[in-house]
């Protein structure tokens, strides 16, 4: 068995590269075309609330998190959650959603979502969202659609678009206009 120095580590863009390599490995080019990558068009990923696992320095595993609405709820879409083939099945995946999923509820979250295999993330504590409750930016699977509901009422606020929030805007409104409202 291989001896291995795993370190879980706060993204930065120092791992832009490394990631890259990694997402391309696990998805190849037809990333860009799923409807959770449309999602990550529109904005940014939240670099607070995504990770990365190094063995003996080496970027081996990412998992990214981006903020969005999705119906009513404040939430955050996880992926792409991806790990190098020669350290696959170890557990690095699982640990890493893990890390993420703590770490958004933590920013107060209401729910993470993601586009995902149900046997896989099940255990993980995702539950599947109501049945094509959710209009993606493409084509997806409803069977897949899955959350961890993180407040009061998240299923019943999974219903309609869900797309890329910007908290940066939200919290640059000016005092005087949420004063006069």
């Amino acid at each position: 068995m291989k001896k291995h120095d795993l370190v879980y580590l706060t993204e930065d863009a120092s791992h832009d590269a490394a990631i890259e390599i990694i997402n391309e490995e696990a998805f190849g080019p037809g990333r860009f075309a799923r409807a959770a990558a449309r999602i990550r068009e529109q904005g940014p990923h939240d670099r607070s609330l995504s990770f990365i696992c190094t063995d003996y320095g080496e970027t081996i595993a990412s998992v990214r998190m981006t903020p969005v609405f999705a119906g009513t709820v404040r939430g955050h879409l996880l992926g792409p959650l991806a790990v190098r083939p020669s350290h696959k099945n170890q557990g690095i995946g699982r640990e890493l959603v893990r890390i993420a999923v703590e770490a958004a509820r933590r920013k107060g979250s209401e729910a993470v979502i993601l586009v995902g295999d149900p046997p896989y993330y099940q255990p993980l504590g995702f539950e599947k969202v109501r049945y094509a409750a959710l209009e993606f930016p493409g084509p997806v699977d409803p069977a897949r659609v899955l959350v961890v509901p993180m407040a009061e009422g998240v299923h019943a606020g999974l219903a309609g678009i869900i797309g890329w929030r910007d908290d940066a805007a939200a919290s640059a409104v000016p005092l005087d206009l949420l004063l006069a409202v």
